[in-house]
C-alpha cells in the first residue's frame, strides 16, 4: 500500500503534538505490521466491523491520548463498542519504493533543499515494506474518535515529504546556462 493517503493532514497533526502522546514507548519499533494485525484481531473479536478509510484533518475529531501506555489502542476500541459503534475506520500506510524515489528526486531537484535532506530521504529506503502509520477511528454524535500511531521514520517521512511539498508544484533542474 503506498503512503499517499496521509499526506500532510496527519503530519500536521502530529508535529502540532496532539497525537500519541505516549508513543515513545513504541517509538522503538519500526514496523506497526503486527500491531495492525492486533488490532483487526481485535476488533473483529469484539464483533465490530472495520471500514477501510483516513480520516483527514478536515473531519471534525477528537485525538486518543495514549498516556504512555501502548496497549491503550485496546481501550480506544472497547470504547468504541462500549459506545454504541457497529465499525471502526481504519487506515494504514507502508512505505513504498516508488513513494522513496519519488521523495529523493524531488528533493534532489528542489531549489532550496540541502544534500543532508536528500541522504536523509535515501535512508527511508531502509524502510521499504514496512508499516510506519496507523490509525483508527469511530464515530459518536457527530464527531469522529481517532487513535493514531506512527513510527519515527514514517514522522521523518511526513516532516520531508512537507518539505519537498512546500518547496512547489514544479521540480527545478539546473540548466546549463544557469551554472555559467
Amino acid at each position: 500500500m503506498r503512503i499517499t493517503p496521509t499526506k500532510t493532514a496527519a503530519s500536521t497533526r502530529r508535529l502540532q503534538g496532539t497525537v500519541v502522546s505516549g508513543w515513545r514507548i513504541l517509538s522503538m519499533q519500526d514496523d506497526l505490521t503486527t500491531i495492525r494485525d492486533d488490532m483487526t484481531a481485535f476488533i473483529e473479536g469484539h464483533g465490530m466491523q472495520r471500514f477501510h478509510g483516513y480520516v483527514s484533518e478536515e473531519v471534525q475529531s477528537v485525538m486518543w491520548d495514549m498516556n504512555g501506555n501502548p496497549e491503550s489502542w485496546k481501550d480506544f476500541v472497547e470504547l468504541a463498542k462500549s459506545s454504541g459503534s457497529s465499525f471502526l475506520t481504519m487506515n494504514h500506510a507502508s512505505l513504498d519504493r516508488d513513494d522513496v524515489d519519488f521523495l529523493v528526486d524531488r528533493l534532489r531537484n528542489a531549489p532550496y533543499a540541502n544534500e543532508e535532506d536528500v541522504e536523509e530521504a535515501r535512508w527511508l529506503r531502509a524502510y521499504v515494506g514496512k508499516t510506519g502509520f496507523v490509525q483508527l477511528g469511530f464515530p459518536y454524535q457527530g464527531t469522529l474518535f481517532l487513535c493514531e500511531l506512527s513510527t519515527e521514520w514514517y514522522d521523518r517521512y511526513q516532516r520531508l515529504l512537507d518539505m519537498a511539498e512546500d518547496f512547489g508544484g514544479i521540480t527545478y533542474e539546473a540548466d546549463q546556462d544557469d551554472e555559467r
